[in-house]
C-alpha cells in the first residue's frame, strides 16, 4: 500500500503525542526482531499502537498482517481500540470508506490463549487433534477432576488430604506439567528414581523425611493426572493448559505451520512478555523465532515479573535476543523505555532505590526518570502505629480526610499484600461514610458474610472441615463458648479412638499399635455434633452411652439444632449449585439478617454477598451439572492463589478500591495506600511452595526454567538447609518485584503504614524493609512521617491479646437497644400478618431464657418440616445496626475464665 507517513515528526503531529527520543526509536525501528524493556508508566501501550501506525502508514505492512498478543481480554480490547483509533487519527485508515465486498483489513489483536485456540482449530489435525474439541470452563474442570478422583480404583495411601483439596492438587499438577511440557510418565519416572536414591540417604530431619512421602504422593497424583487427561480426551475437551501445550507441540514438530503464520503475519507484537510461560515461549519462538529473523517486537519489564507462582518465567524476556535472533545469528536488538509519565519524581526516586538490585540482575533495565518539570512532584507519607487496629484507623482517617477535601474516592486505592485485612479496612471506611469496593474473588472470600456462607458449605461437603465448623459454632448465631467447644473436641476424639475397650482385648491392643496410621481416622467435630441427635442419655447400646462430658444445657440444645440443620441441608447437596447456595442462605438466615440490618456497612455487605453469588452463577453457567464440591475446589484455588487468579477488575464506580498488590499491576490511581508494611507480611517471608514438600509442585529439575531456580545438590541436612536458604533468597527477589509494582501505582500520593502489635501475635512485628525505606525517603525531605511509634519494651504484652483474654459473660449479653428495635419490627410484621389473615393474636415473642430449653427437653428430629427455628439469641447481635459487631472486627471471647478451662484438655482442640 502507498505510504501516508514519511517522517517521525509527521507521526507525532498526526497522533498529537510528544514522543520521547526513546519512544521514537522503538516506534520507527525497522521491521526486525527487537525487545523493548519498558519501565513502569513509560507508555508501552502507546508505543505499540504507534508502531503499528508507523509500519502501516509507511507502507511496510498492511493492517491485517499485524498480530498483537496480550494476556487478558480487557488488555486485548484496549490495545485493539488504541491501535484502531490511532490508525484512524493518523489518516491511515478511513472508517467511512466501507466496501462490503472488500472491507478494509484490521490488525489481529487477541490473547495468548485465544491465539493458541485458533491455531489448534486451524492446524490441530496435523497432530491428530479433532477440530470439534471444546474448551473446558472452570466449572467443568473441577467437576471432571472430582469425577476422576471418585472413579479412580486406588488405593492411594499417600494421598491423605481432603477430597476438595485433592481436586485442587490434581488440577494444579496437571496445569504445571502442561506449562513446562512435562508428561506425567516422565514425572513418575523421576519420582521413582528419587525414591530409590533416598533409600540410602540419611534423612536426619523433618524436612528430609517429608521428601519421600511427597514423592510417593506425587507418584499417585501423577497417575490421577493421566486419568484426568484421558477423561478429557475421551470427551474431546481441552483446558487452557492443554491449548498452550498442544500448540507448542504443533509449533515445535510442524515447521510448515510456522511458515504459514509468518507469511500471514508480517509483524508480531508480544505484550507483557515477562509473564509468558515456558510453553508459551516455545510456542512463539517455534512459530516466529528460531533464527528466522521475523519482525517480532516483545515488550515487558523484568522488574514487574510478579507471576512466577503461576508458571511465568522472567527468563523468557532476558533470553529473547537469543530465542528470536536475526537470520544471520545476531541476537535481537534491545531497546529501553525509562521515562515515566505517571508518577512524580520523588515517588520514582523511592521506586528506583527499591529496584536497584533488580536492575543489576537483568540486562537492559534502566532507572525510571520523571517527565520534564515533574522532578519534585509526588509525596510520600508514612506511619508506624502501635497496634494493628490503630493502623487501620490511621489509614481510614487519612483517606476520609482526602475525600472530604475534594479527592474523588475513585482516584484512591488500598493495596494489600494479602486479603486478610479486607474486612477491617472495608468496615473502617464505611464507618466514615467512604464508598468502598473490594475487588476480586480472593478478596470476597475474606469478608465475613461470604466466609460464613462458604464455611457452611465446607461443613456440608466435608465432615472433616473442623476449622469451618468452629467458625460457625463460635460465631454470632450459635455462640458456643470455649469450654463446650473443647468438650466437643474431646467427644470427637473419643468417637475415633474409643476409650472403653478392655485393656486385655487383643483387638484394642492391635488398634493401639497402629493408632494414627490410618489416614481415614480423621477427628471430625461434625460427627461429634451428630451425637446430640442420637439421644445418647437414653441409649441402651453400651458403645453409644453418654460419655459423661459436662456440656452446658444451652450447648446441648444448640449442638442438636445445628446438627439437625446441617443434616437437612445435606439432603440437597445433589441439587444445582445456585439452589444449594440459596437454600443455605435461607436456612441459616444470613440473607435475612443482612436485609433486615440498617446502616451503610450492612448495605455494603449485601452488595458483597450479591457479588459472590454472581461469581457462583458465572461458575455454574457453563455447566448445568456444576456441584458444590466443584465450586469449593474452585474457591480453594482462588484463596490459595489470591495474588490475582481471578480476572475481576475494579469497576467504574466512584469508590475506593481495595485489592491485593498482585491485582494492581497495570493500573494507576492518584492516591495509593499500602498498609501492613511489617516484618513477615510485606515483604512476605512465606515462600513459593517447595517441590520437596508439596506433591502438586513439579520438581525444579523437570521445569523448563530450571536454570533460574535453586535446587538440592545433596540429600542431607546441609543440602536441604542450603536449598531452603536459596528459596528464601528467591522469595526476597519476587517480593522486591511486587513492592516495585506496588509503589509505582500512585500518580501523586503514596501512603505507607505498619504497626508493632498485630491482631493476634505474641511478639511485636515492627517495620519491614519497605516501610523502613519509606521512612528514610521521608526523613531525607521527600515526604512526611506522620507517626512513628517506639519499639515496645521486652516485657510488654500485645494489648490486643490482653483485651481478648479479659473475662466476659458468656453467652454474650444481648444489646438492649438492638433487641428492642428487633422486637418492635417483629411486632409490626406480626400485626400486619394478623390483619391480613384475621387469625387472632400472634404468639408473643419469647424471652431470652425461653429461647434456650434445658438439655432434657425433647429435641425435634431433622425431618420435622418446621425444624429448625433460629436461636432466639441470634436477635441480640450487638452494634448500632445489630450486625457489625457480629460480623466485623469483634471476636467472641472464651469468657469462661481460666478456672473453667482448667478441666479442658488442650489436645481436644484438634480442629
Amino acid at each position: 500500500m502507498p505510504p501516508r507517513i514519511t517522517d517521525p515528526e509527521q507521526l507525532k503531529q498526526l497522533l498529537g503525542i510528544p514522543f520521547t527520543p526513546e519512544q521514537t526509536a522503538c516506534i520507527t525501528a525497522p521491521p526486525a526482531p527487537q525487545v523493548i524493556v519498558a519501565g513502569a508508566g513509560s507508555g508501552k501501550t502507546t508505543v505499540m499502537a504507534a508502531r503499528v501506525v508507523w509500519l502501516v502508514g509507511t507502507g511496510q505492512v498492511a493492517p491485517e498482517q499485524v498480530l498483537g498478543l496480550t494476556f487478558t481480554n480487557k488488555a486485548a480490547g484496549e490495545l485493539a481500540e488504541r491501535v484502531r483509533q490511532a490508525l484512524i487519527k493518523a489518516g491511515v485508515t478511513d472508517p467511512e470508506a466501507v466496501d462490503p465486498d472488500n472491507p478494509p483489513g484490521e490488525p489481529v489483536i487477541s490473547t495468548y490463549h485465544a491465539f493458541a485456540g485458533r491455531l489448534l482449530t486451524d492446524h490441530g489435525l496435523r497432530i491428530g487433534l479433532e477440530p470439534t474439541s471444546r474448551l473446558l470452563a472452570d466449572a467443568t474442570r473441577f467437576q471432571l477432576a472430582a469425577r476422576v478422583l471418585r472413579e479412580a480404583p486406588g488405593p492411594y495411601p499417600a494421598l491423605t488430604r481432603s477430597f476438595p483439596d485433592l481436586v485442587s492438587d490434581l488440577l494444579a499438577l496437571d496445569s504445571e506439567l502442561a506449562e513446562h511440557l512435562v508428561r506425567p510418565e516422565r514425572l513418575r519416572a523421576y519420582d521413582t528414581e528419587l525414591l530409590r536414591a533416598l533409600e540410602d540417604a540419611k534423612l536426619s530431619n523433618a524436612d528430609l523425611r517429608k521428601v519421600p512421602d511427597t514423592a510417593a504422593a506425587r507418584l499417585e497424583l501423577a497417575e490421577l493426572v493421566g486419568r484426568y487427561r484421558a477423561a478429557k480426551r475421551s470427551r474431546d475437551l481441552l483446558d487452557f493448559g492443554d491449548q498452550i501445550a498442544l500448540s507448542a507441540t504443533l509449533a515445535r514438530t510442524r515447521p510448515e505451520v510456522g511458515e504459514i503464520l509468518r507469511d500471514e503475519f508480517r509483524v508480531v507484537l508480544l505484550d507483557e512478555y515477562q509473564d509468558t510461560s515456558v510453553a508459551q515461549r516455545i510456542l512463539l519462538s517455534g512459530l516466529f523465532g528460531g533464527g528466522t529473523g521475523h519482525p517480532v517486537t516483545a515488550v515487558g519489564d523484568p522488574c514487574q515479573a510478579i507471576y512466577g507462582w503461576r508458571g511465568a518465567s522472567v527468563a523468557n524476556l532476558d533470553d529473547f535476543p537469543e530465542h528470536f535472533a536475526y537470520a544471520d545469528g545476531r541476537p535481537a536488538t534491545r531497546h529501553a523505555l525509562s521515562e515515566n509519565r505517571r508518577s512524580g519524581g520523588r515517588l520514582l526516586n523511592l521506586a528506583n532505590g527499591l529496584a536497584e538490585p533488580l536492575r543489576a540482575m537483568h540486562a537492559g533495565v534502566e532507572a525510571l526518570r520523571p517527565a520534564p518539570d515533574a522532578e519534585r512532584d509526588g509525596v510520600v507519607r508514612c506511619a508506624l502505629l502501635r497496634t494493628h487496629a490503630e493502623e487501620i484507623d490511621w489509614l481510614a482517617d487519612s483517606l476520609a480526610h482526602l475525600v472530604r477535601t475534594g479527592k474523588a474516592p475513585g482516584e484512591i486505592a488500598v493495596l494489600c499484600r494479602t486479603a486478610t485485612d479486607f474486612a477491617e479496612i472495608q468496615g473502617a471506611l464505611v464507618a466514615r461514610d467512604i464508598p468502598v469496593e473490594v475487588v476480586g474473588l480472593s478478596g470476597l472470600l475474606h469478608l465475613p458474610e461470604v466466609a460464613d456462607l462458604v464455611a457452611v458449605c465446607e461443613v456440608l461437603q466435608d465432615p472433616g472441615a473442623n476449622a469451618s465448623l468452629v467458625r460457625l459454632l463460635t460465631g454470632p448465631r450459635w455462640r458456643i463458648g470455649a469450654r463446650d467447644l473443647a468438650l466437643l473436641g474431646r467427644r470427637a476424639r473419643l468417637l475415633v479412638r474409643p476409650g472403653h475397650t478392655a485393656p486385655d482385648d487383643p483387638d484394642r491392643r492391635l488398634a493401639e499399635a497402629v493408632e494414627g496410621v490410618d489416614p481415614a481416622e480423621v477427628i471430625s467435630l461434625a460427627d461429634a455434633l451428630d451425637t446430640f441427635l442420637e439421644s445418647p442419655l437414653r441409649s441402651d447400646d453400651a458403645s453409644r452411652r453418654d460419655d459423661g462430658l459436662p456440656f452446658s444445657a444451652d450447648a446441648r440444645v444448640r449442638f442438636a439444632r445445628l446438627a439437625a440443620e446441617l443434616r437437612e441441608l445435606r439432603r440437597s447437596l445433589s441439587d444445582p449449585l445456585m439452589d444449594v447456595l440459596h437454600r443455605v442462605l435461607a436456612v441459616t438466615g444470613l440473607e435475612v439478617e443482612l436485609s433486615a440490618s440498617p446502616g451503610a456497612l450492612a448495605a455494603r455487605r449485601r452488595e458483597t454477598l450479591s457479588n459472590f453469588l454472581d461469581v457462583a452463577a458465572s461458575f455454574a453457567a457453563n455447566d448445568n451439572g456444576a456441584t458444590l464440591l466443584a465450586f469449593l475446589g474452585f474457591l480453594r484455588t482462588a484463596a490459595q492463589y489470591e495474588k490475582g487468579l481471578d480476572n475481576a477488575l475494579p469497576g467504574g464506580e466512584n469508590t475506593v478500591k481495595v485489592l491485593t498488590a498482585h491485582k494492581s499491576k497495570g493500573l494507576e490511581w492518584d492516591v495509593v495506600a499500602v498498609p501492613g508494611l511489617v516484618n513477615g507480611v510485606f515483604p512476605s517471608t512465606q515462600g513459593r511452595e517447595k517441590w520437596t514438600a508439596q506433591a502438586k509442585v513439579v520438581p525444579h529439575e523437570l521445569r523448563g526454567d530450571a536454570a533460574t531456580l535453586p535446587d538440592i545438590e545433596t540429600w542431607d541436612a546441609k543440602g536441604m538447609k542450603a536449598f531452603h536458604e536459596a528459596m528464601k533468597e528467591h522469595q526476597r527477589t519476587e517480593e522486591l518485584r511486587l513492592g516495585y509494582v506496588t509503589f509505582t501505582r500512585p500518580r501523586s500520593l503514596l501512603l505507607g503504614s505498619g504497626h508493632w502489635w498485630g491482631p493476634s501475635q505474641k511478639k511485636p512485628r515492627g517495620p519491614s524493609d519497605f516501610l523502613s525505606a519509606l521512612y528514610d525517603h521521608c526523613a531525607a525531605g521527600h515526604g512526611e512521617i506522620e507517626a512513628w511509634a517506639d519499639e515496645p519494651a521486652e516485657d510488654e504484652e500485645n494489648p490486643a491479646l490482653r483485651e481478648d483474654t479479659a473475662d466476659q459473660a458468656w453467652p454474650l449479653p444481648l444489646d438492649d437497644d438492638s433487641l428492642a428495635r428487633r422486637r418492635a419490627a417483629a411486632r409490626t410484621v406480626l400485626d400486619h400478618l394478623e390483619r391480613l389473615t384475621g387469625e387472632g393474636t400472634p404468639e408473643p415473642a419469647r424471652s431470652h431464657e425461653e429461647a434456650h430449653p434445658s438439655a432434657d427437653d425433647d429435641v425435634p428430629l431433622a425431618d420435622d418440616p418446621e425444624w429448625p427455628p433460629p436461636p432466639e439469641d441470634e436477635d441480640g447481635l450487638s452494634g448500632d445496626d445489630g450486625f457489625p459487631d457480629a460480623y466485623g472486627e469483634a471476636d467472641f471471647p472464651d469468657a469462661y475464665g481460666e478456672a473453667d478451662l482448667a478441666d479442658a484438655d488442650l489436645a481436644d482442640w484438634d480442629s
